[in-house]
């Protein structure tokens, strides 16, 4: 139990540290959340590069949970817009809408491409009606979904690039979650009906997005947060020490400054295999071999600017053919008009990579040109329209659900589960791949468990005063 002088420490102010920070605040909670970069948010932050915003890759908002939506229009009130989703996959020099339409695939691929398509889907139908195969990775799951030639065309080349492991070895678990509910049948009803595909999200249409940038959402929750408490960033946390199952205090460095932060209560959304590193004394050794087990991918924005109005109509365009070093590109300026200057666009090309590779070494001269070369190649720009350009490498942006990493997962949360005053939050904190409505509900959720130990002195507001079910089941990004 604690009191209004017993502080709760946040260990991470990206989106689901934020979020257990602003709901603690709001119930009068004492609470210090500690950042190691420049500024909050995390992956969800907003970058202005000379007049140029743009999100670490395009973060969209969608979600199933009324609460959660309701979370944040109180968050951000009238600062949302209504974005209309446009994206494509671009692939052998033409556009093929995404989500499938079968008139595009028919036009773009040619009839027979498509019939061996659907006649390769109607066979693996078939073999299913007969056996049922182990599925336990991403190849395995799109080929007893949509049939292999759908898996060769649309899904190997596009898998392996983002997470630079083969398709076999990519746990089923992922594809499963980030493809919820969708089969090429429903693919193609929704093609023929508004209707159809509302409730499968890797469908949706429409999503919500703030005028300036995804990065609105972290600044306003910490406005909130700052109004009784306190934000340390540029505060790295080095150590964190415990007796007996309890977080007693963390050792943090800032600049060549060291510190210990003592707490009654912990939330950590650092990097989960971070933390198992961070704990002193350390973890057993399976617990340490298992993290070590564990892996996150990261990611290079560049992007460039150009002297022109508009480069394409789309939110995004996904480049899955290798000969193409960069995954994904989006255009904030179709996110939102406020994200350029009048009369210019920028284009983001995500490059996926492990750190010390050749991508994450390279100079950030280099990946601009590489970039501006390829989008040249393509047809998207011209050299003289390309007026800047800047670079952003983001560690643990991903992490990777391998097949069998479960095991090392479940060895790690089972050790953890037995601290008292420790919960983990977000997306690297949990090592699962939460979009923001999950990561938001999952630093909620953590502060209400908080708030549910806490004497009568600290208020908990209504409508947060108890967690809600559904929230697990919430929509993906």
């Amino acid at each position: 139990m604690f009191g209004k002088n017993s502080e709760i420490v946040v260990l991470g102010a990206g989106l689901a540290g934020l979020a257990a920070g602003s709901v603690l605040s709001r119930a009068g909670a004492r609470i210090k959340v500690i950042e190691g970069g420049p500024v909050v948010g995390g992956l969800a932050r907003t970058m202005d590069h000379r007049g140029f915003k743009f999100d670490l890759g395009g973060h969209r908002f969608i979600t199933k949970s009324d609460r959660i939506e309701r979370f944040l229009l109180d968050l951000l009130g009238s600062d949302l817009l209504t974005v209309p989703r446009k994206s494509s996959i671009y692939m052998r020099g033409k556009y093929f809408d995404y989500p499938l339409k079968p008139a595009n695939a028919l036009f773009g691929l040619g009839v027979h491409t498509t019939l061996r398509i659907l006649a390769d889907y109607c066979s693996q139908r078939a073999k299913n009606a007969f056996r049922q195969p182990a599925i336990v990775s991403l190849e395995d799951w799109v080929v007893h979904s949509f049939g292999r030639r759908m898996f060769d065309l649309y899904f190997q080349e596009y898998s392996e690039k983002v997470w630079g492991i083969p398709c076999g070895n990519i746990s089923m678990e992922w594809v499963a979650k980030r493809i919820e509910g969708l089969s090429l049948g429903k693919a193609i009803k929704n093609a023929f009906s508004k209707r159809s595909g509302r409730d499968i999200h890797t469908l949706a249409d429409r999503f919500l997005y703030p005028p300036a940038g995804i990065g609105l959402i972290s600044d306003r929750l910490k406005q909130e947060i700052e109004r009784e408490n306190t934000i340390l960033t540029g505060t790295r946390v080095i150590r964190l020490r415990h007796d007996d199952f309890t977080v007693t205090s963390a050792m943090v460095r800032s600049g060549d400054t060291l510190a210990d932060i003592e707490g009654i209560e912990y939330v950590s959304s650092i990097p989960l295999t971070n933390l198992v590193k961070m704990l002193h004394p350390a973890p057993p050794d399976d617990v340490r071999e298992a993290a070590d087990r564990l892996r996150y991918r990261d990611l290079v924005v560049v992007t460039v600017m150009l002297d022109r109005e508009r480069v394409t109509d789309l939110t995004w365009m996904y480049l899955p053919e290798k000969h193409i070093p960069f995954g994904r590109v989006h255009e904030p300026k179709n996110w939102s008009p406020f994200m350029a200057p009048e009369g210019k666009t920028h284009l983001v090309a995500e490059y996926f990579c492990f750190r010390g590779d050749e991508v994450w070494r390279s100079s950030d001269e280099g990946l601009a040109a590489l970039t501006v070369k390829h989008l040249f190649n393509m047809g998207f720009i011209e050299e003289r329209e390309v007026i800047d350009s800047c670079v952003i490498r983001v560690p643990n942006a991903y992490p990777i659900l391998d097949v069998g990493y479960s095991e090392h997962h479940d060895r790690i949360m089972a050790y953890l589960k037995q601290f008292r005053n420790l919960r983990v939050v977000g997306r690297g904190g949990t090592f699962q791949y939460l979009n923001m409505d999950h990561a938001i509900a999952s630093g909620i959720e953590a502060a209400e468990a908080i708030l549910r130990k806490a004497p009568a002195d600290i208020d908990t507001p209504g409508h947060f005063q108890q967690p809600e079910p559904a929230l697990a089941e919430s929509a993906r990004r």
